[in-house]
Formats: C-alpha cells, sequence, structure tokens
C-alpha cells in the first residue's frame, strides 16, 4: 500500500528577512511569507489529500492554513515536525554566530551532517526525530495523501536519508526553498523521493536560504 506524503518548506518567516537562526524560536510569517502560503495551496487544487499536520511552530503552522481552508481539513500538529534545536545559536544573527561560535557554525556551513548548534541538537539527533514522526504519521495514515508542513533542516536530511545517502553526507543535498513542496511514497514501509523544492507555483515570489547559512 502506497501512502503519499507533501512536505512543505513554511513561507518566509521574519527570521528569513532579518537573517536570524530561528530553530524553535517561534517567529511567524512575512507578508509575503503568507502570500506563498496561499500560492502553495493552488499545488494541491487538483489532489486529494486526507490530512494535513504541522509543525507546531507558527511560520509552518500558517503555511499550512490556506490548505486546510481550501479542503476543509483540521490541522494536526506535531512538535516532532520542529526545526533543529538551536541552543546557543536560538535567534541569533548569522553573522554573529560565524564570529562567536566560529568552530561550530564552520561545520554546519561546511559538513552539516556532522554539526550540532552549540548546546543545541545534532543533525542526526534531528533526523532520528523527523524520521520517526514521519513513521507514525504513515503509520497512522497508510494509503492515504498527508500534507506535513515543516522546516528546511528536517527536509533537506529526510531527502538525504531516503536516496540512500548517510545523514553525514547532508551537505550533498541542496537546501529547498519557501513554501516549495518535497513528495515523498512509502511503499512496504520504504520511503522514496519523487521530487524535491517544487516552486515554479511561485513564480517572482520564490524566495531561499541566504549563502551563510
Amino acid at each position: 500500500m502506497t501512502t503519499t506524503l507533501y512536505l512543505i518548506r513554511h513561507g518566509e518567516s521574519l527570521g528569513n528577512i532579518q537573517k536570524i537562526f530561528l530553530g524553535n524560536t517561534d517567529w511567524d510569517l512575512t507578508e509575503l511569507g503568507y502570500q506563498q502560503a496561499a500560492c502553495t495551496a493552488s499545488v494541491f487544487e487538483n489532489i486529494h489529500v486526507d490530512a494535513i499536520i504541522s509543525s507546531d511552530l507558527l511560520r509552518a503552522y500558517h503555511t499550512a492554513c490556506p490548505i486546510a481552508e481550501q479542503k476543509g481539513l483540521p490541522i494536526e500538529t506535531e512538535q516532532d515536525f520542529r526545526e533543529i534545536f538551536a541552543g546557543k545559536w536560538e535567534g541569533g544573527a548569522f553573522a554573529d554566530l560565524e564570529q562567536a561560535y566560529e568552530q561550530d557554525y564552520t561545520v554546519w556551513k561546511t559538513d552539516i551532517g556532522r554539526a550540532r548548534p552549540t548546546d543545541g541538537e545534532s543533525v542526526l539527533q534531528l533526523h532520528a526525530r523527523i524520521l520517526s514522526a514521519l513513521q507514525r504519521t504513515v503509520a497512522a495514515h497508510e494509503g492515504e495523501t498527508v500534507v506535513i508542513t515543516t522546516h528546511a533542516t528536517p527536509i533537506r536530511v529526510l531527502c538525504t536519508g531516503f536516496s540512500g545517502l548517510p545523514i553525514e553526507e547532508t551537505a550533498k543535498t541542496p537546501w529547498v526553498s519557501n513554501a516549495s513542496v518535497t513528495k515523498i511514497v512509502c511503499e512496504d514501509g520504504v520511503f522514496r523521493v519523487e521530487y524535491t523544492d517544487k516552486h515554479d507555483h511561485l513564480g517572482d515570489l520564490s524566495t531561499r536560504l541566504p549563502a551563510n547559512v
């Protein structure tokens, strides 16, 4: 039996435009982020959706809202779909983090699969958390189609693992853009990435992470 999962990265957030490492810090979308969320709902106009699950952080939840309204479905929140917990980096400006935590932040930028934000969650721990949440989702919605609104690092590490690479090689997997769609299918417990970072629906509204993340 095939379960279809659409992973959506949240729209542009206030942290994105201020170049802040949010992690679990709960900042909302920008006005553009709300527009991106509305555009992303258009992707699902002709796709049947059985359930919508969101990270409990505002930027992900509000990205899910237009799809939920379109489909007449409730949004289930799941804390385990949050972004990585960034420890001492939470709420810090990227430029400041590069200087204050040079060694740890250099690993993040160059070898993210082996990274751990200072006093925070490692990327390996994040992957274990996100994968467990996804497996629980499949068990609860076997044979269904589920939309999940989440964050950049969770999508990146899941796509790394499902592509057959060890999580330590996550640097080989690109970041996805704001409000982009990644499609994953699970057949008999085996996950497969069908496509990543679909964002053509956004047109000129598309935005990405800066180079120093």
